[in-house]
């Protein structure tokens, strides 16, 4: 194949892959997005395998085939629950790929570049190294904070900005050394103290974040691992790659910047140091923890929602566990036959990350039209007759706007308190992720529906027959 016919082929997985990006920006598109982005995917991975490769053919289909197998195994095995702690591990693998090339370019000395050339070429590869090394070891600590492998609460250590600052300052001085030695024909003892660093900067970044800012992290973390896969491109001077990872990491950053926003985060401040402590347990201290709960039985549920004209359901990560959202959509569709105005609330972080509520209530075929996000709805809680919570926590937690020193103030919740009455739907009385005691469960107007969110959503459904 031609280096022409390559570079048309790159240019049509280029424009596939910005469709893909402009369909993934709506639920209704979201189809379309995906099928362009594999498409563009296909395209970019034959025109390298044809064009580009000219030798080993053998040990490169071998890699494919296992790589592919490993990635079909994974997508059939994986839980939607576990797509967070999914994502994050094959960042890693991003980033460790990113390592993996950096290294082998720089050992490969067939092709001799002198002068500025040079500095360039290694430059790009120290940064596609660097990036690389950070991004693969903090994917590792986020997978295992996601998957509860690890403790959530974040790593505070003494005078960690001083350390973090130190690590720069090292990273940036053997950046320097390693151009030097490189052209003298060393080079590789900075390159691997290089990438010690990086490698412990990425797993204490990682460490000294909370359970409540962990979507942020997953989000950065892509953004990481498209910065390094750009890097890597320049280095190996492919423009598809280039662009791709530009388009991932410029996409991740902005993202990112949009969680930050909508959790009232300092993007910065996250970075740096951590917020929230260790989910899965009643937090020692907290205020809700003096009232009394009031539960309430499925066949009353069932009243309450046949006597509403107002009913909101704020899916949570409890929905997602107990695999609750065809149940949901069967109520849903029960309550509209009945003319009840029945609305989804979606948090725009926490209430997709981990769970994927959208993608959820769109698998159980739940009307786009009637899921809206946080800032849609929040102000119409004062006119909704009945709000029921599936498993979430954090996202309905009052404290955020009455505890100025809990984890989560300042953070957007939704104002289901707000209602005429909330049903929340809880295994337990355990945290979320932020590790904070919720008050909401303790208010007058709450009752507490206990048990696995689809026995008891069918409960109620039995009883709306």
């Amino acid at each position: 194949m031609s280096q022409g016919i390559v570079t048309v082929a790159y240019i049509g997985a280029t424009i596939l892959f910005i469709l893909a990006l402009g369909g993934l920006s709506t639920q209704e598109t979201s189809r379309r997005g995906n099928l362009y982005g594999i498409s563009g995917m296909a395209l970019a991975l034959l025109a390298t395998l044809i064009g580009i490769v000219s030798a080993n053919y053998f040990i490169l289909f071998l890699g494919v085939l296992v790589g592919g197998a490993i990635g079909l195994m994974l997508a059939k095995k994986v839980e939607m629950t576990q797509m967070p702690e999914l994502v994050a591990i094959l960042h890693s693998l991003v980033g460790l790929a990113a390592v993996l090339v950096g290294f082998a370019n720089f050992m490969d000395h067939s092709t001799v570049l002198t002068g500025i050339d040079k500095t360039i070429h290694d430059v790009e590869t120290y940064l596609g190294i660097l990036i690389g090394a950070l991004t693969f070891s903090g994917s590792v600590v986020a997978f295992l904070k996601l998957s509860a492998r690890i403790s959530g609460k974040p790593l505070i250590l003494p005078a960690r900005h001083w350390f973090n600052l130190t690590l720069l300052i090292l990273a940036i001085w053997l950046c320097f050394r390693f151009v030097d030695l490189s052209a003298a024909g060393g080079g590789m003892l900075p390159l691997i103290a290089m990438t010690i660093i990086a490698l412990v900067f990425g797993v204490h970044m990682v460490m000294a974040i909370g359970g409540a800012d962990m979507p942020v992290v997953v989000s950065m973390l892509n953004s990481y691992s498209g910065w390094a896969a750009a890097a890597t491109g320049f280095m190996l001077s492919n423009d598809l790659l280039i662009v791709v990872g530009a388009l991932v990491g410029s996409s991740g950053a902005i993202l990112s910047y949009i969680m930050c926003r909508a959790m009232n985060r300092n993007f910065i401040s996250v970075i740096a140091g951590g917020f929230g402590t260790a989910g899965g347990e009643m937090a020692a201290g907290s205020e809700g923890e003096a009232g009394e709960v009031i539960p309430i039985e499925a066949a009353d549920t069932a009243d309450l929602l046949l006597e509403a004209k107002e009913v909101m359901i704020i899916p949570g990560y409890g929905m997602a566990v107990a695999q609750a959202q065809h149940v949901v959509n069967d109520i849903t569709r029960k309550l509209r036959d009945k003319k009840i105005n029945v609305r989804f609330g979606i948090h725009p972080v926490a209430g997709r990350m981990p769970g994927h509520m959208n993608v959820l209530l769109a698998e159980a075929k739940v009307p786009y039209d009637i899921v809206y996000e946080l800032d849609e709805i929040n102000d119409d809680f004062p006119n909704v007759d009945v709000s029921i919570v599936i498993g979430a926590n954090d996202i309905v937690n009052p404290a955020a706007q009455e505890v100025p020193d809990s984890p989560i103030a300042g953070m957007p919740v939704l104002e289901c308190w707000k209602g005429k009455t909330t049903i929340v739907l809880k295994r337990s009385m355990a945290t979320g992720y932020a590790g904070v005691s919720n008050p909401l469960f303790y208010k007058e107007n709450t009752r507490m529906l206990f048990g696995d969110a689809r026995e008891s959503l069918s409960a109620v459904l039995k009883h709306l027959e």
